[in-house]
């Protein structure tokens, strides 16, 4: 009975942990609304916008990991990833809007590119005939203040380090932008990575 007691305080205070750094409703684009269960963003259907939307709470130091599921079409741009206040959350056309600029950084899930300051940054994740993602999937996002290093993980399976040399005193959020009208992504809080 005591165990079950700790268990379920201790899912609680996971769930709390996740709620409090989960999507902003006060910093994303005008075109994104939260979801009533504080996890999940939606896309409203508008027309040539890139729309994106940051995390509640920013990070500059320790090691952090969440995972974000695109619960709907990618459309032709599906970027996830962090970026600093600074960075732009909505502009005309559809583009890479995360990672258009020097305060952003993504990982486009569509053709697999990553994005920094207006430019592909190469292949992602460098394996031999790497499958696209699939709506529904996973991602696990790992931000390491200490190393100034983003990676990802799909499916436990780690991707490598994505890119190096990020920010050290700015605090860094999770951010991911989109395209497609009515699509949804959720992302739910872990704490530092299992790892280290």
């Amino acid at each position: 009975m005591k165990s079950d007691l700790l268990s379920n305080l201790t899912t609680y205070k996971a769930k709390l942990r996740a709620f409090y750094h989960a999507w902003s409703p006060y910093d994303c684009s005008r075109n994104i609304y939260i979801k009533a269960n504080g996890f999940t963003l939606h896309r409203n259907p508008v027309a040539q916008s890139t729309d994106a939307c940051r995390g509640k709470i920013g990070f500059n130091r320790g090691r952090h990991a969440w995972e974000v599921i695109w619960e709907g079409p990618l459309g032709t741009v599906a970027v996830i990833g962090v970026s600093t206040k600074e960075a732009p959350l909505q502009c005309p056309g559809y583009v890479g809007l995360l990672g258009s600029d020097e305060q952003s950084w993504g990982w486009n899930l569509v053709d697999n590119y990553l994005l920094h300051n207006g430019d592909t940054q190469g292949r992602y994740p460098l394996l031999n005939n790497c499958p696209k993602y699939q709506v529904g999937e996973r991602i696990r996002v790992i931000l390491d203040c200490e190393g100034h290093t983003l990676s990802f993980e799909r499916g436990y399976e780690f991707l490598g380090v994505a890119f190096r040399g990020l920010p050290v005193k700015k605090k860094l959020y999770p951010t991911v932008s989109a395209v497609y009208g009515n699509t949804e992504v959720s992302m739910v809080y872990l704490g530092p990575p299992l790892d280290g």
